[in-house]
């Protein structure tokens, strides 16, 4: 059996070098999920914020969001040791980006006061509505030093899901999405919904 790498027909010497600083993540795009973060204020009130740097950190239950220390989600999520997450449905991209809102001289965002809402179960929380998955979370670590950010890791302690948006055997997967379609956000200014889907062609024998 002949060993040898076999050359690429891949233009690879037209390649363009980029910067590696933290400007390099703008300069293509990226797909990532959106989700809106909840946690709660020192005064109680409850706080909403998009994040597109999170995703599932495990198999098990484990749910984790990148976060800068600077902003009020890090710093409620360090104080009172839990956080919400919303995924947003497609047609309501609004409300995700409204809750980015910036705050006033009094720390507060009134644009939260409008914005439909619901709470959480097991946790002092809420989320946003018209989403389609609805998580709860524990704080169990944070990541500090990257760069000036901070990865927040929690353990999920509830679950809840819209009945259409739930994968069960008499609905093919396809049919599923075609009929419920999952928000994207690709970094840096533009979102998309996915809608049309392949099988992802996994090598006989795959485990996870």
């Amino acid at each position: 059996m002949n060993s040898k790498a076999q050359p690429s027909p891949f233009p690879h010497a037209k390649l363009i070098p980029l910067e590696v600083d933290a400007s390099l993540w703008e300069r293509f795009y990226t797909v990532a999920p959106l989700v809106v973060i909840g946690t709660m204020d020192e005064d109680g009130r409850f706080d909403l914020a998009p994040k597109h740097l999170a995703m599932p950190m495990s198999w098990d239950p484990f749910f984790g969001f990148v976060c800068a220390p600077t902003h009020q989600t890090y710093k409620n999520a360090k104080r009172h040791g839990y956080f919400t997450v919303t995924y947003p449905q497609p047609d309501k991209v609004l409300l995700a980006s409204l809750a980015a809102s910036p705050r006033c001289d009094d720390s507060e965002k009134p644009i939260l006061r409008d914005l439909p809402t619901f709470p959480a179960e097991k946790i002092e929380g809420v989320h946003l509505a018209d989403g389609h998955v609805f998580l709860e979370c524990k704080c169990e670590r944070f990541v500090e030093d990257l760069g000036p950010n901070c990865l927040i890791i929690g353990s999920i302690v509830a679950a809840r899901i819209l009945p259409s948006a739930l994968r069960i055997s008499e609905m093919p997967d396809e049919g599923l999405l075609e009929k419920h379609p999952l928000l994207a956000f690709l970094y840096p200014n533009r979102f998309a919904q996915i809608q049309e889907t392949l099988p992802f062609p996994f090598p006989k024998g795959f485990k996870k």
